[in-house]
């Protein structure tokens, strides 16, 4: 019976994804000087498992084209060959090659075969290049060079039951080591029942290997490096087994006489790994840190995850209704039943932190991509860059994640098109000639907040209110700093002196911010002439939970939230001034701020009032401060967002709904698109 292994292929995508952010990190970690014979090992090791992978699954072009990469990458290893500058250029090149024959390979697209052809001459003009016994002065890492055994190797290998269960075929692993010399091979069939016992998903054989031939230790281990964590294994020079054997230690009746013989490696773990392919790449993965195993991670499909939080979401607004019905029944006469429910809130709230949470990644999946990005940009302007990463470990759901990848990789190269100097300029101005990026992630309250920093030459605020005004944006000197900063988010605005392929168009700062308010939430901009540039983007965790505050408007309620709240206040008619042009304004301390009623923004008939009491709720988004006077404050509380584009349409000045406890549906407000809407009609 054929095992169907096209179930295994989104898995295989994804690892071998992981294996090349891995490749690439190894790579500009060598490059930089801060590497060693493990992050080498490392780097080969990612390439050995997607080359295994996809040798598996029958991605030939992408088996084929690894083979190259692994040669040069096990000479490197090796000491055979220099790990200089020239090498690592080629090497990152090669890894963008791979990952469009992935790509072509996952999505059924044709081959750039250019791309190919020539990153492959490249790697043999590296590969026919004079070898060296070590590397060079000019190498920027050194590794120590391998074992090899004269007269070959024994090799005990005895399979994990459920090996073929990963998509492994022990055939595939012998053929690897057919390549290095002659390979013996004798099967031990002790454990194989009966023909009627037979599972076919079942690996029931053993084998003893002799391969013939003067390799490295480290090229006999790197045939199993796939299957290490699903097999018996162990491996000993071959001249030494045969010692063994003629003394009369035969190691199919003395297991333990290769271990008194010092066997290179012992690997028997007997523990399968948890991702559909970790038999076929997780090897290489694991040892860099980023395939799942059996001690605390497993790969679930995010559609299930999502339905999961949809599930505890509707949870939680069920608890919310019966907490509600509870309120009136009578405490002494229904406490057990009112104990029941506090309960039932207490274990809801943890079932949703906790659900919440298996969402949660940390933000260096975002930050990983940018050294490559920050160094090849730079070499292409000719400028001198030190990139920094704090908080790399700070989480954030998964959705968010992947919406704000884009705004960020535009920010990074900005900072470095337009805030970096080229070095002479440095110089000149007293600088390090090169310069630095920093990319900062941290908690504050219940969000979190990251920003990208340089040490460049800052905004020119005349420049940015000189091509405002001829824009026609309004703009003007009495304008404060972070008034002009934010007029770089205008539509089709750039201050670049000419059109390239990397600015000068416009496009891209207006969608920046876009997104990140569509994610909740806002920008801020501090920057100084001379100094540098900051940009603070302040986000929600999640975009499923919600901390706001509940308002009456009418019969109807909004939540407001909490993040864009300044304060509430009650204001008396002497706060409130009335002025031609500009309608009302209110008087806080000593600001006047616009003040609009939420019943005329969102067209509410106003409730009945005893009173001229007001409740005026103070705003604050993009920089700028709005009040807004709503009928009542109805209290803080968290809720469930639900998509109201999906289920109705897009409504402006609103982002989404919840359900209420009383059944009802309650609207949460746009604070940031209600703001600018209401600024651009003053």
């Amino acid at each position: 019976m054929a095992i169907d292994l096209a179930r295994f292929h989104a898995t295989f995508f994804e690892e071998s994804r992981e294996g090349l952010d891995v490749m690439e990190s190894g790579l500009l970690g060598l490059e930089a000087g801060e590497g060693s014979a493990e992050a080498i090992n490392s780097v080969f090791r990612a390439a050995h498992s997607i080359k295994g992978g996809a040798g598996t699954f029958g991605f030939t072009a992408v088996s084929g084209f690894t083979h190259h990469l692994e040669t040069l990458l096990d000479g490197m290893r090796s000491g055979q060959r220099p790990i200089a500058a020239e090498g690592i250029e080629t090497l990152l090149g090669a890894v963008d090659v791979l990952r469009g024959l992935l790509a072509a390979a996952e999505h059924g697209d044709p081959i750039d075969g250019d791309a190919v052809a020539a990153s492959e001459a490249r790697l043999r003009a590296l590969l026919n290049a004079p070898s060296s016994g070590g590397a060079s002065a000019a190498s920027v890492a050194t590794v120590a060079p391998a074992r090899a055994a004269t007269g070959g190797w024994s090799i005990a290998f005895k399979p994990d039951p459920d090996l073929f269960q990963s998509g492994n075929d022990p055939l595939r692993i012998f053929g690897e080591l057919e390549r290095h010399g002659p390979l013996n091979a004798r099967c031990i069939d002790e454990a194989l029942p009966g023909f009627a016992e037979i599972d076919p998903f079942v690996s029931y054989l053993a084998w003893h290997l002799a391969l013939e031939a003067p390799v490295e230790a480290s090229a006999v281990e790197d045939a199993f490096a796939w299957v290490e964590d699903q097999c018996e294994l162990r491996i000993e020079a071959l001249g030494s087994a045969r010692r063994q054997a003629v003394s009369g230690a035969d190691h199919d009746h003395d297991p333990d006489a290769a271990e008194r013989a010092g066997p290179l490696l012992v690997a028997s773990t007997g523990v399968a790994a948890t991702g559909a392919t970790a038999g076929a790449i997780g090897g290489g993965s694991a040892a860099a840190g980023t395939a799942a195993t059996s001690e605390g991670s497993l790969r679930v499909n995010v559609g299930k995850v999502d339905a999961l939080i949809n599930l505890v979401g509707e949870l939680v607004i069920t608890q919310a209704m019966l907490q509600q019905l509870s309120e009136s029944l009578d405490p002494v006469l229904n406490e057990k039943l009112l104990n029941g429910l506090n309960q039932l809130d207490r274990n809801t709230r943890d079932l949703q932190e906790a659900v919440m949470s298996v969402r949660m990644l940390p933000v260096e999946f975002v930050f990983s991509r940018f050294p490559r990005l920050a160094r090849d940009l730079a070499g292409k302007l000719g400028k001198k860059l030190r990139l920094k990463t704090v908080g790399e470990s700070t989480e954030l759901d998964k959705s968010v994640i992947e919406k704000i990848t884009d705004p960020l990789v535009h920010l990074v190269r900005n900072a470095i098109d337009h805030g970096i100097e080229l070095p002479e300029a440095r110089r000149a101005a007293g600088k390090d000639e090169t310069g630095t990026l920093s990319l900062k992630a941290s908690h504050q309250g219940g969000h979190i907040v990251i920003e990208i920093e340089d040490d460049g030459a800052g905004l020119n605020r005349e420049r940015i209110l000189a091509k405002a005004a001829e824009r026609g944006l309004p703009g003007s000197d009495a304008m404060s700093d972070a008034e002009v900063w934010q007029l770089i988010f205008a539509p089709g605005f750039s201050t670049a002196a000419e059109v390239t392929d990397l600015s000068g168009r416009g496009v891209g700062m207006d969608v920046v911010k876009k997104n990140i308010a569509a994610l909740g939430g806002e920008v801020q901009i501090h920057s100084q002439a001379g100094r540098g540039t900051r940009i603070a983007i302040k986000l929600p965790l999640t975009l499923a939970i919600l901390d706001g505050m509940s308002v009456a408007v009418g019969g109807e309620t909004y939540i407001i939230p909490l993040n864009f709240i300044i304060e509430s206040l009650t204001p008396t008619a002497t706060d409130i001034k009335s002025v031609g042009g500009a309608g009302r304004l209110l008087k806080v301390r000593d600001d006047y701020l616009p003040l609009h009623r939420m019943h005329d923004v969102f067209r509410v008939p106003p409730a009945d009032r005893r009173d001229d009491r007001r409740t005026v709720v103070l705003l604050e988004a993009d920089g700028k401060k709005v009040a807004m006077e709503v009928d009542e404050l109805v209290g803080q509380q968290q809720v469930v967002i639900k998509s109201l584009e999906s289920n109705y349409r897009r409504v402006h000045g609103i982002s989404g709904a919840t359900i209420m406890g009383d059944g009802r549906v309650a609207l949460i407000v746009d604070v940031g698109g209600l703001a600018r809407g209401l600024s651009a009609a003053a």
